[in-house]
């Protein structure tokens, strides 16, 4: 089925991809059959580094946040929870890693959406699978593999 996303720009920051292109990412991560609903959250390093200070003990900012939500029953709509994407990170990470500015942004939504879906990167078992997973799907999308040759574990 699909995910309906709802993005909010906190931010004016060049290069960040549109609605329909975060769309897109985030139903091609989703590796369920029922509808449900995401928030993604595109923010600078400021709010960046707070939420992951406070949520993951790290001052410093991030390029993507997870923040899973645990359905209430009785709700109609799934809500899987909310990404927290920050455009300046995306933007020097793509530069560093000599990968295009669009492949990132497809990565960071298809990674955080995995973060959603229970997947996870703690141990070298997990994280194989988690990669593999995510090179597949930017494949499909027509990006190149997110990890460098021999990266993948």
């Amino acid at each position: 089925m699909a995910l309906d996303v709802e993005l909010q720009i906190a931010i004016d920051h060049a290069g960040v991809p549109d609605a329909a292109q975060l769309t897109q990412w985030a139903n091609a991560a989703w590796r369920h059959s029922d509808d449900a609903a995401l928030v993604i959250r595109i923010v600078d390093d400021q709010e960046s580094r707070d939420l992951n200070s406070r949520f993951r003990g790290k001052d410093r900012p991030t390029n993507v946040l997870s923040f899973p939500y645990e359905r209430l029953p009785g709700m109609p709509v799934h809500h899987v929870g909310d990404l927290v994407i920050c455009a300046s990170v995306v933007a020097r990470e793509s530069a560093e890693q000599g990968k295009t500015v669009e492949a990132h942004w497809a990565h960071m939504v298809v990674h955080g959406v995995l973060h959603l879906q229970g997947y996870d990167h703690t141990d070298d078992k997990e994280a194989g699978q988690m990669e593999e997973l995510e090179t597949d799907i930017l494949a499909a999308l027509g990006f190149p593999a997110p990890y460098a040759t021999g990266e993948l574990r």
